[in-house]
Parts: C-alpha cells; structure tokens; sequence
C-alpha cells in the first residue's frame, strides 16, 4: 500500500511540474490540420485570428471547425489581437476612443465565441510607447478580469534591456525590444508569452533561430521582472533558409532569408543532401548546401533542439511554453508531450 500511495504522489508531482503546452495556429491549412491531429497534446491554443488598426478597429473571426476540435479535447482557445504597424500601434495608444473600442470588441468576442480571452500581438513597438503599451494592457486587462476573462501579452525578448554598440542592436532595441516593460506588463497580464525565437533572420547573417545560449540569457532577464508562473518560454517550431537574394534592376547585394518549415526542409534533404550538423553550443540544427555554386544555409529546431527547451522551462518551473507555429514542426517533438486522453 505504501509503495501504491508513494508512486501517486510522484505521479501527481511529475503532473503538476509539467510545462503547459501553449500553441499558435495560422489560418494555413498545414496548421490548421495539425491543430486537429494533436489537439489532445496542447493545453492551450492561441490562433491568428483577429486584427486591430489604430483607431481600435478589431476584424476577424474563428475557425468554427477549430472551435468544435477544441471543445470536443476541451482546450481553451485565446485568440492572437495582433498590430505590428508603429504608427498605427502608436494612433492606438493615444486615442482613449481607440482603447474603448478595442477593449469592447475583445469583451463582445468572447461572450460571443466563448473564448478564455485575449492574446496581445502587438510587435513594431517604438521604445518610446513603451508606457502606453504598458497602460494600455493594464485597461485591458482590469475589463476582461472583470468579466472572469484573461489577457496574455506576446513580447519580443529584450535582454539586455539596453541599445547595446551596433547599429543594429539599436535599431532592434528602438523598434522591437525597447517596447516592453516586463513588470509593468507581468503585474496586469496573467501571462506572458516571451518570443524567444527570431535571434537570426533575415536582418542578420545566417545563425540560430532561437540559440541556447542567447535563449537563456533572455530568460534569466525576463524572470528578474516576471514571476516564473506568469512565464511561458517560446520554442521555435520553423527554420530558417539564407540564400542570395535577386540583386534587381539597381543590382545592390541583397542576401535575404526565408521562412522554413518541416516540408521545405524534408525537400533540402531529399533534394541536395546535405550532412546535418549539431550545434553543441547553441542546441541547434543546421545544413548548408551549394545551389548555383552558391552557398545557402538552414538552421531549424529538431526534436533535440525542441527537447532542450522544454526541459529547460519543465527545469525553471515556468508556467510553460508557447510555439510558433503548428504546421510547420518536426512531427517527432509530438512523440516528448504527454497526451490528455
């Protein structure tokens, strides 16, 4: 009997310590279907469905087969509000009719949809609205509370809260990172979604998406401001592919990157084959290879580099993850989530 009751308590402790498992979800049919196939391993589903200008205009709507999918497993869904234009994000902040309207639509929403709440998408944000975007969610959030609702924020990492040297770091920092006041936001939102993913891109030479390294440094600078149970690390579920760009009709250099996901790397493989290579140090994957004697590189997040990650926010005891984005993982990182059934 003793060993019985040793082995329950074990099991629920190993329960409660697992991440939840939070999952966005386009209106691309690859991700809408791997919503339907996997429903009964996420705990949450955060689809692209709604929209937001800066006279507080929110459009969209669900998916009503999603809808049916996530009542039948019982997973809540909290659709993405998204804006990424600065100056419309900014006509937003400063219009107190804009905020009302915005606020109303998300309530109307979801009394008529039956959602939990309400993510906030909003990206592009100047360092200099970082206050509003701060007082905007706190409005937003005291009205979906209200109506026994939540909100969640989405936040470009920002460690290590500075401009840093380069002309690059300040321009990221002064148009994506400086925007978030992770205290401010921790004390409104009930989560926070930290987008630790996009570290290299098309701006960037070729490199990890989301490198360990970096991936913890943005974590332990974020958990300074949030509390670990407001906290959801973001796991890369795309790749991307650098590649020289078209040089044009002013023929400048334009070495550019493309989104990637599983089929398109399925097709490298196949088509080149390349040798993959691990990255110890970053916990990542990636391949080149050579079209029109050109050298093009992809780095993307396999099953290891999926398992690394959400061990360490199991390991940290995070509220859990958040990834972006269904359709276009390695199928095998299903094989790690426990199942609801």
């Amino acid at each position: 009997m003793k060993s019985i009751v040793l082995f329950l308590v074990s099991t629920a402790i190993l329960a409660r310590a697992q991440p939840r498992a939070l999952f966005y979800m386009t209106e691309n049919p690859d991700s809408v279907r791997s919503f339907h196939e996997h429903a009964d391993k996420i705990d949450i589903i955060v689809p692209t469905w709604y929209f937001v200008d800066g006279n507080g205009l929110v459009w969209g709507g669900p998916n009503p087969e999603v809808i049916k999918t996530a009542a039948v497993h019982r997973v809540p869904v909290m659709p993405i509000v998204a804006l990424m234009a600065q100056a419309e994000l900014h006509k937003l902040f400063s219009s107190v009719a804009a905020k009302t309207a915005f606020i109303t639509s998300l309530l109307s929403e979801c009394k008529k949809y039956g959602y939990v709440g309400f993510q906030i998408d909003f990206e592009n944000v100047s360092w200099t609205d970082r206050d509003s975007l701060s007082s905007l969610v706190a409005e937003t959030a005291t009205a979906l509370h209200k109506e026994k609702l939540q909100l969640t924020i989405a936040t470009v990492p920002n460690a290590p809260g500075s401009a840093g040297k380069s002309e690059y770091s300040r321009w990221i920092y002064a148009n994506w990172r400086g925007g978030y006041d992770l205290q401010a936001l921790a004390q409104s939102a009930d989560l926070i979604c930290l987008m630790t993913y996009d570290q290299n891109t098309r701006w960037t030479a070729p490199g990890p998406v989301a490198g360990y390294l970096w991936t913890v440094e943005n974590l332990d600078y974020a958990l300074q401001f949030v509390p670990k149970e407001k906290l959801s690390l973001g796991i890369p579920l795309y790749g991307y592919h650098w590649f020289a760009g078209d040089p044009g009709k002013d023929e400048k250099p334009n070495p550019t990157a493309e989104y990637v996901g599983q089929s398109e790397i399925d097709q490298y493989l196949t088509t080149y084959h390349p040798s993959v290579e691990w990255d110890a140090k970053d916990r990542t994957a990636w391949f080149y290879f050579y079209r029109d004697d050109t050298r093009e590189w992809v780095f993307f997040t396999d099953k290891h580099g999926f398992q690394d990650r959400f061990d360490l926010a199991r390991d940290r005891a995070l509220e859990g993850f958040c990834s972006w984005v269904l359709g276009m993982e390695n199928p095998e990182i299903w094989s790690l989530l426990p199942s609801h059934k």
